[in-house]
Parts: C-alpha cells; sequence; structure tokens
C-alpha cells in the first residue's frame, strides 16, 4: 500500500476547483447564517425549537469539530454538508465513516465523474425509462497547503481501480488519520484530468453557483445540458 508520507506535497496554492450536486436538495442555510461556531450553536438551539426537522436538514454535526467548519465564508453550507450527511455506503476515499468534499479541476471532469455515479446509481432501479436529474454546479476556492499529491501514483495502481475501493479506502483512512488535509488525485471517468479529495472543509474559502445542468436518462445517462446560469 502506497504510504502517505511517500506522497509529494502540494505547494500551498490557492485553486480554483468544481463540484455538482443534486438540485432537488437545497443549500443548509444555518450555516451561513452565522460568523462563528458559538453564534452557530445559540442559533441552532433557538430554530430546534421551531424546526423539527433542522436535524435532518443540517446533519450529523457529530461527524465534524465545530472548528472545522469555515463559518463565515460563502457557501460555508455547501463546502459543509458533505462532512454531516455523509454516505453510508462510501465513495473512493472514504468508507462510509466520515465525510469527504470531492471537487475537480473542470467543470467537464466534474460532469464526467458525477455521470459515472448516476449510471451505476439508477441502473439498479427497475422500470425507469425516462428521467431528468438537474444539479447546481458549484465553484470552489481553497488552499491546497498540508495536502499531498497522489498523482504520482500510477493510473494501473489499485488505488485507482475503476470498481473496487478496497485500496483507496484504505489510503483515505490513512490521510484521514495523519491528519493530512487533501488529496489531489487521477480522475478515474476523465482520464488525463485531476480531483481533489478534501477530509475537512477548513481549507475553503468560498463555494459559489455558477449554472444548472441536466442529466437525461433513457436506460443510461444520453444527455448532459447545461440549462442555466447562476
Amino acid at each position: 500500500m502506497v504510504m502517505v508520507s511517500q506522497l509529494p506535497a502540494l505547494a500551498g496554492e490557492q485553486l480554483q476547483a468544481y463540484r455538482l450536486v443534486n438540485s432537488k436538495f437545497p443549500p443548509i442555510a444555518l450555516f451561513d447564517d452565522v460568523a462563528d461556531a458559538d453564534e452557530f450553536d445559540a442559533l441552532y438551539q433557538i430554530q430546534a425549537l421551531t424546526n423539527p426537522r433542522l436535524q435532518n436538514e443540517v446533519g450529523r454535526l457529530e461527524l465534524i469539530p465545530r472548528a472545522e467548519i469555515p463559518f463565515g465564508i460563502p457557501g460555508c453550507s455547501y463546502a459543509t454538508a458533505p462532512f454531516t450527511h455523509v454516505n453510508p455506503a462510501g465513495s473512493r476515499f472514504s468508507d462510509g465513516s466520515f465525510g469527504v468534499l470531492y471537487l475537480a479541476a473542470s467543470m467537464e471532469t466534474a460532469l464526467a465523474e458525477v455521470q459515472y455515479h448516476q449510471n451505476q446509481y439508477w441502473s439498479k432501479v427497475q422500470n425507469l425509462n425516462y428521467e431528468r436529474f438537474v444539479f447546481r454546479g458549484l465553484t470552489c476556492t481553497f488552499v491546497d497547503e498540508a495536502m499531498r499529491d497522489a498523482t504520482s501514483i500510477a493510473m494501473n495502481d489499485p488505488v485507482y481501480d475503476p470498481v473496487d475501493y478496497t485500496h483507496s479506502h484504505r489510503l483515505g483512512k490513512a490521510v484521514k488519520e495523519a491528519g493530512c488535509l487533501g488529496l489531489r488525485y487521477n480522475s478515474v471517468r476523465m482520464p488525463g484530468n485531476y480531483c481533489w479529495a478534501l477530509m475537512t472543509p477548513r481549507p475553503v474559502s468560498s463555494v459559489i453557483q455558477t449554472a444548472h445542468y441536466e442529466m437525461i436518462w433513457n436506460g443510461q445517462i444520453t444527455g448532459v445540458n447545461k440549462i442555466s446560469v447562476a
């Protein structure tokens, strides 16, 4: 297995990357309404008195320390949501026990990654002959300081297996346990491009909505269209 310490350290540059989120699920505005953790806790307690759905909307707050949440930035809710709404089925670098913020170097790469996973998910749903899925495009600004570069790993390494995430789960867990803030890695769905897996939202300085995209399902994703701008 590749050791985290063997991966080159990234330069600590300010970067822009891209992400898609399902448009059916609105951002959790509570994170954007406050400037710090104390204000958040007070507002959460007040809203909890009148909003019985608040826990579902905000997610599992115990999964992320308050100090890790970048309160006060534009789009704090978008940056934080992957860490409080964790997919129990896991992802490339998570076994489902912790969240990861996935970003892509270009919107085209983000679309390719999401299209693959949408195909995988919806192909298991019987009698789904036609559907239209709408996503929000996001632009994320962050600094890659204290992150490692997994693009140095060859594409034929098991970490990049297209369907078996056993080895990438081990690497992701090692990265998390080492206190590394994230990884840059090669895109499996769009070779020649790359992505990031952030283990915390702390490096993020803004997340801004840019456009909406639709994916058309006819037994598989047959079309991807940009349908609006921000």
